[in-house]
């Protein structure tokens, strides 16, 4: 498969398969990076259905790890922004794929947006939340955060206070796509409840993998995410 390296707007960027007239966004998810194996995976099967996939790195991820730039979601938001007006000076038809947390920033970043579809892999649907769980976790109060600012959790994540009010001031109102969604019944991150609220709101399609995680990564897993793959992309 052809596989270019490309920037765009000096966002590490990769594009995958020959010229067409279609393209997938893709979006990778926490710890990750632009060519991990579930858009690997996606490549493979969107190449030969004719489109082009279009992965790129998010603040400290992939080729971004040493860089400055957080990656908080308002400086996210404005990436997949850029990367939204590339694509729609190259390609006519676009379509999004999105996991985890990478999913979250999409909802943000293109509800206005013309997308033949969207796929999501083990999304966030709801940050507030699971900020909110992180907080109850760690015991940490509202007042610690604003008067900290950054905090710093055992499990590697920090926790801003500015993020919290970046979410708490834009709540997903919106997304008028045809949208499918796997998702694990194992999922600790994304509770069903709120997953399977998000679907009903917006009228999106779920199949959930069981024995599923929020993370992808047996062979069993990967399977039903490869079938589920070749059935949503037309």
């Amino acid at each position: 498969m052809i596989k270019s390296n490309i920037t765009i707007d000096g966002i590490p960027a990769i594009l995958w398969g020959k010229e067409q007239n279609r393209v997938f966004i893709a979006v990778h998810g926490n710890m990750s990076c632009k060519d991990d194996t579930v858009i690997q995976m996606l490549s493979e099967i969107a190449v030969k259905k004719g489109y082009q996939v279009l992965s790129f790195d998010l603040p400290e991820h992939g080729d971004r790890k040493n860089d400055k730039t957080p990656c908080k979601v308002d400086i996210c938001v404005n990436d997949l922004e850029k990367i939204m007006k590339y694509a729609k000076n190259h390609w006519n038809k676009i379509s999004l794929f999105a996991c985890s947390m990478g999913a979250y920033f999409s909802l943000l970043a293109y509800p206005d947006e013309n997308l033949e579809k969207s796929l999501f892999l083990s999304p966030v649907v709801d940050m507030k939340r699971i900020i909110q769980n992180m907080m109850n976790w760690f015991d940490v109060t509202p007042e610690r955060l604003e008067k900290e600012k950054e905090i710093e959790t055992p499990i590697g994540q920090k926790l801003y206070w500015d993020y919290f009010c970046y979410v708490n001031e834009h709540p997903i109102k919106s997304w008028n796509f045809k949208t499918s969604i796997l998702y694990g019944s194992k999922d600790e991150l994304c509770e069903y409840d709120t997953v399977n609220n998000f679907v009903k709101q917006f009228s999106c399609n779920l199949e959930i993998v069981e024995s599923g995680e929020h993370y992808f990564h047996t062979k069993e897993q990967l399977n039903s995410f490869e079938n589920w793959l070749k059935k949503e992309i037309e």
